[in-house]
C-alpha cells in the first residue's frame, strides 16, 4: 500500500494501492491484456483495499492468496519534480512469505508470459520459490520471461548478494526491463547503454532501459535503439515504471511475440520494431506520471491523445 503525499503536505497521507507487480498488472489488464496477477494479499484492511481494486480492474482473481501476515507499506516523498522516494514498513509483510504449494506448480496452456518483479525478488522465503519458478519455466520454454528487477537498496539486504541475485535472475529471463539506477546498482562502473549489453551478455533477448525523461533505450541481438520522452506535466512518477513494463507486455502479446519458443519470436524485432516498442512504452508512462499515484491509461485514453496502436496482430 503507497501512501502518498497529499496537498495538506507530509502530515496528512492518503493511501492508494500500490506495488510493481500489481501496478504492471493493471497497466497491462487496461491496454487490453488478459492479466491474472499471483500474490499473497495481506489480512487487514489495507489488504481488503487491494484486492477490491486488483478485482475493479478485471484481473483473473484465481492467484490471489489470502495471506495471514499484514500488507507492507511504502510511504512515498516527492521530490520537486516530481520524482519519488520511498521509505518502507515491511517486517513479517504477507507479499514475499510464500508457502509450498502456493505458487504454481505448472502454468495453464493460455499463458504466454510470467512477469517476475520488485522487492519479492530478493527477500526470503520467497525469493528463492520464485528463482526455483524461474528457473523451471525457462527450462520449459513454453513462456516468455520477463524481469523487472525495481531495486529498493534499503530493503533487499546485503548489496553483494542481492546483487548476485538480480543477475541469476536476469539470466532466466527473456527480456529484462531495469531503470539506469538499477543498472548503476548492478554495474557501477558502467555507463546505461554497456550495461545493457552486459546483461543481455547473461541470455536475454531484449534488455529495455528506462531513463526518466531521458527516454529509454533497448538492446536486442547486438541492434540499440533509443527513443526520447514525450513532455509532460508531472504530478508524481509513482507507478511510471511498471506501466511502462505492462506497455510492454502489451506491445508484445498483441504482435504476437509471447509464448513458446520466446528467444526465437523475440529475435525478429528489428530497429523499427523496437522503436514502435519503445515509443508506444513510453507514451503509456507519460500519461501516468501526469497522475498522482500509479495510475495508467486506457487504450482509449491513448487514442484519445494520438496514440492509437496499430491492428492487433493475431496470433
Amino acid at each position: 500500500m503507497d501512501l502518498l503525499p497529499t496537498a495538506h503536505g507530509a502530515d496528512v497521507l492518503r493511501a492508494a494501492p500500490g506495488g510493481g507487480p500489481a501496478n504492471t498488472a493493471v497497466a497491462a489488464a487496461r491496454l487490453g491484456t488478459p492479466t491474472r496477477l499471483l500474490a499473497r494479499i495481506g489480512a487487514d484492511g489495507f489488504g481488503d483495499l487491494i484486492r477490491e481494486r486488483l478485482l475493479g480492474e478485471g484481473l483473473d482473481p484465481s492467484g490471489l492468496i489470502a495471506a495471514e501476515e499484514p500488507t507492507a507499506l511504502a510511504m512515498a516523498t516527492l521530490g520537486p519534480d516530481g520524482s519519488a522516494r520511498y521509505d518502507f514498513r515491511m517486517d513479517d509483510a504477507a507479499d514475499w512469505r510464500w508457502r509450498p504449494g502456493e505458487l504454481p506448480e505448472e502454468l495453464e496452456p493460455g499463458v504466454r508470459a510470467v512477469h517476475a518483479a520488485s522487492i519479492a525478488l530478493f527477500r526470503e522465503p520467497g525469493a528463492t520459490m520464485i528463482e526455483a519458478l524461474l528457473r523451471r519455466e525457462h527450462g520449459r520454454g513454453r513462456v516468455t520471461l520477463t524481469l523487472d528487477p525495481n531495486i529498493r537498496q534499503g530493503v533487499i539486504g546485503d548489496p553483494g548478494n542481492a546483487r548476485s541475485l538480480a543477475l541469476r535472475h536476469a539470466a532466466q529471463a527473456h527480456l529484462v526491463k531495469a531503470s539506469d539506477e538499477d543498472l548503476a546498482f548492478l554495474y557501477p562502473d558502467l555507463s546505461p547503454v554497456r550495461a545493457a549489453h552486459a546483461v543481455a551478455a547473461l541470455g536475454p533477448a531484449l534488455v529495455v532501459v528506462t531513463m526518466g525523461g531521458d527516454g529509454a533505450l533497448a538492446v536486442s541481438h547486438g541492434t540499440e535503439v533509443s527513443v526520447a520522452a514525450p513532455r509532460a506535466e508531472v504530478a508524481d512518477t509513482v507507478g511510471a515504471g511498471d506501466s511502462f513494463m505492462g506497455a510492454l507486455l502489451n506491445w508484445l502479446d498483441r504482435h504476437g511475440l509471447l509464448g513458446e519458443e520466446p528467444r526465437a519470436r523475440l529475435a525478429g524485432l528489428d530497429e523499427a520494431a523496437l522503436e514502435d516498442l519503445l515509443g508506444f512504452a513510453v507514451s503509456v508512462a507519460a500519461v501516468t506520471v501526469t497522475r498522482e499515484g500509479a495510475d495508467p491509461p486506457t487504450m482509449d485514453e491513448l487514442a484519445g491523445r494520438g496514440e492509437e496502436p496499430e491492428e492487433l496482430v493475431e496470433r
